[in-house]
């Protein structure tokens, strides 16, 4: 008799590698399908956090900025996100929002391409805010904006691109965008390639130096279980670094910072990313946090993240009533990111009541149920009750094909 799909998650969470890495975290009984917004709490990070209040504040107080290193948090950070996005060291400085990054980075970018180049092309599907960034920065520069569907980007660049702004992965369906060949194509034209990382980094392979990236940005909150509100970061390709004119340039990324000069001389390398007090409470948080990635290779989350998603969908098509649910989520590896994006009609009644019922996903108005797998924590067994209570609830709902 074969397995039933409550054996086969079993089976699968006894042969899983990083199996092991959800006693990390500190999770209840819940099922947590919710990582691709807000990453899990590892568990060590409180009592980091208290020795920072009580011992570094409360005790060193304003010395801890040297003996604490303190004030070299955003390289030293950066350092440690560099190897899950595929970049060598000193290319990554952390600090601000991702907003505020994308904001520095497309700036810079058209500064970079040049006065004749006067457009950027944005991703069409973006989340919102990159949009309205992105027209700021436009506004800002004298450019205009070309709003482009990722997979036509390739041939909408020409001699007027200036840069253009992409998402690695869409963050409704969870579709995973061609970042090879996108780059490939804008820095042929001769203009700058711009990615948000946001649901990507921590999930799958980036590969920012591989690819020739010019610039990149990503949150910390997500699969890198920074916290509420982490600080983002912003990588500036060694080439660039030189010449990478912020368009907020605080102290923070002065040369001489504690000259409090006048004039403006940007530091070298990556800290001319900062603008300025960092964060320290959250940057430290962060970086404790990125202690569970210690020994973990990137390419195993992959393999599993792949794993799980497949598995996920596998349940939902035994279990779930046909026509109840449609999968927007591709069901090409190649195209597919850490989430599964299902539309269904009573989609708002449903993660409300999946939810109650110990199954965390969160909803994306009006019919999108989005279910994030984060492999460090995420097992078979969560994929295979997730499918089964989603089909109890809209059982339990009269939800009809």
């Amino acid at each position: 008799m074969s397995e039933t799909l409550r054996e086969t998650a079993l089976r699968l969470d006894s042969e899983d590698p990083l199996a092991k890495r959800r006693e990390l975290f500190a999770l209840d009984a819940a099922v947590y399908l919710d990582g691709n917004s807000l990453g899990a709490l590892p568990a060590h990070v409180p009592a980091r956090m208290a020795d920072v209040i009580t011992r570094e504040w409360g005790a060193l107080r304003i010395r801890s900025w040297d003996e604490s290193g303190w004030w070299t948090a955003p390289e030293r950070i950066g350092d440690r996100i560099a190897p899950l996005v595929g970049a060598a060291p000193g290319q990554i400085v952390v600090g601000d929002s991702t907003s505020v990054n994308v904001f520095k980075a497309v700036v810079a970018a058209a500064r970079l391409a040049g006065e004749e180049r006067d457009e950027i092309l944005v991703d069409a599907t973006t989340f919102p805010t990159d949009g309205y960034i992105a027209e700021s920065a436009a506004r800002m520069t004298g450019r205009r904006i070309v709003p482009v569907a990722p997979a036509e980007v390739a041939g909408a660049v020409g001699p007027r691109t200036a840069a253009a702004l992409v998402n690695h992965v869409d963050f409704r369906t969870g579709r995973l965008h061609d970042l090879p060949g996108i780059t490939a194509a804008v820095r042929a034209a001769g203009a700058l390639a711009v990615w948000d990382l946001c649901h990507s980094a921590g999930a799958l392979p980036v590969g920012l130096d591989t690819h020739g990236v010019d610039l990149a940005v990503g949150c910390t909150y997500k699969y890198l279980n920074g916290g509420p509100g982490s600080p983002a970061y912003l990588y500036v390709a060694e080439r660039h670094q030189g010449v990478f004119d912020s368009p907020l340039p605080g102290w923070n990324s002065h040369a001489d910072p504690f000259g409090m000069t006048p004039g403006y001389a940007a530091a070298d390398g990556a800290a001319r990313g900062r603008v300025g007090t960092p964060d320290i409470l959250s940057m430290l948080a962060l970086e404790s946090a990125l202690d569970v990635w210690d020994g973990v290779a990137i390419e195993d989350v992959r393999a599993k993240s792949l794993a799980l998603t497949d598995f996920f969908l596998e349940c939902v098509r035994g279990y779930v009533p046909d026509g109840v649910v449609e999968s927007l989520t591709p069901a090409a590896h190649a195209e597919r990111g850490s989430q599964v994006a299902l539309r269904c009609d009573a989609a708002p009644a449903v993660m409300a009541e999946l939810i109650a019922r110990g199954v965390v996903g969160d909803l994306r108005r009006p019919d999108v149920l989005r279910f994030g797998f984060t492999p460090l924590y995420v097992g078979f067994a969560d994929a295979e009750r997730a499918a089964r209570v989603l089909a109890e609830v809209v059982t339990d709902l009269g939800v009809a094909a």
